[in-house]
């Protein structure tokens, strides 16, 4: 077994209700992407009052990625209602669940990166499912502590 084989992912499929967030959004792409969640998620805690202490659950999500341009919609929240926020309605719809638990917690990066490619690449064009060009990271209690997990999810349809 040599270290290079992919790491394999579990999609579990969810249904999911419509859920109401509040948050900021920016438009952001592949290269900015590392450096504009930091920097939304530390003015949506300026905003909040929160400080430091993560507003959980919380919510990070994409949408509307376009090929072309590597351009697409980032915005954080969370469930907690705020006037100088922007509301946000998730769809209701099926959603592939992943839960990604990097070795390391500071790691998050290169595990959640690695785990939408594996769901794009591999697991989708077998899956009977397209992609619905909406994922968001759930950021839970379980993102915090010792062994740290995230779920990702992916709007995807038949």
């Amino acid at each position: 077994m040599g270290g290079h084989e992919m790491a394999k992912f579990e999609v579990r499929l969810d249904c999911r209700q419509a859920l109401r967030l509040h948050g900021l959004w920016a438009r952001s792409n592949d290269k900015s992407v590392a450096r504009d969640i930091p920097r939304l998620t530390a003015r949506y805690h300026q905003i909040t009052g929160t400080g430091a202490d993560p507003a959980l659950p919380f919510f990070i999500l994409s949408r509307n990625f376009e090929e072309k341009t590597r351009y697409f919609e980032l915005f954080v929240g969370s469930i907690t209602e705020n006037a100088k926020l922007e509301p946000l309605l998730l769809p209701e719809g099926q959603y592939g669940r992943i839960a990604v638990a990097p070795k390391l917690g500071f790691l998050w990066g290169p595990a959640i990166g690695g785990a939408k490619r594996w769901f794009y690449t591999k697991w989708l064009p077998g899956s009977g499912f397209q992609a619905v060009n909406l994922e968001y990271e759930y950021h839970t209690e379980k993102s915090l502590g010792k062994s740290p997990e995230i779920e990702l999810f992916f709007a995807i349809r038949r």
